[in-house]
């Protein structure tokens, strides 16, 4: 749910601080944006970089072992077309356990996922994947070298494509799945964004660079184009 939190704002050299649960606009996303949870704090740089700090004690999940639900991440979502590609550069401040930056598709409270660049189980840079349909999944794919990797998340109709890349140019596919039931039934509309977490540390930042958007499908999915 949307909750109401009192903000402050500063605006000098073209950065935007605050803490603001409404309407947050950034040129690489031609729609305004709007916060799940608020963050600890956030900036807006220039047209295509946004920074969210996380809340310490904050997560997404809802364990397929006994069901319990944490959804107190701080998320910023925006209204997502039947096909589009987003792109970023994430960049993670690393300080415990499961610290990540993420970027999200969202449905409803039981039908969303996450891609992730994660502090793993095994305190490794790891790409993390999480899809949930009533109870979470939680896939470990390959770890990372260092704090930064680039993430993209495309739609095409039904089928939802993660993928992740070192330079933005070769794209591996992490995960394609859809948020629907076998007939391709959605929920109700999708939307996009992104999100800092700290399940069991004090907070921490993210920073996404190089933000490309654009409300169309890839050209070609495997590829990610």
């Amino acid at each position: 749910m949307l909750k109401v939190f009192c903000c402050f704002f500063a605006l000098a050299g073209g950065i935007l601080f605050g803490a603001d649960p409404g309407r947050v606009t950034l040129k690489a996303i031609p729609d305004a944006m709007q916060w799940n949870n608020a963050p600890a704090s956030f900036a807006v740089r220039g047209d295509n970089e946004l920074e969210i700090v996380s809340p310490g004690q904050t997560d997404w999940f809802v364990s397929p072992l006994d069901y319990t639900v944490r959804m107190n991440s701080p998320r910023l979502l925006f209204d997502a077309p039947a096909g589009f590609v987003l792109r970023t550069k994430v960049t993670v401040d690393f300080k415990a356990k499961w610290d990540a930056g993420v970027l999200l598709v969202y449905e409803d409270d039981a039908h969303w996922a996450k891609l992730c660049l994660e502090n793993s189980v095994y305190d490794k840079p790891t790409i993390v994947s999480v899809v949930t349909r009533g109870a979470s999944d939680d896939s470990n794919g390959f770890e990372v070298d260092g704090d930064a990797i680039y993430l993209q998340v495309a739609r095409t109709g039904p089928a939802v494509i993660f993928y992740a890349s070192p330079d933005a140019k070769a794209w591996r596919i992490v995960r394609a799945f859809t948020l629907g039931d076998a007939t391709g039934k959605h929920t109700g509309n999708m939307r996009a964004g992104f999100s800092s977490q700290s399940p069991t540390g004090t907070g921490h930042r993210t920073v996404f660079s190089e933000i490309r958007y654009r409300p169309e499908p890839p050209k070609n999915w495997w590829q990610g184009e």
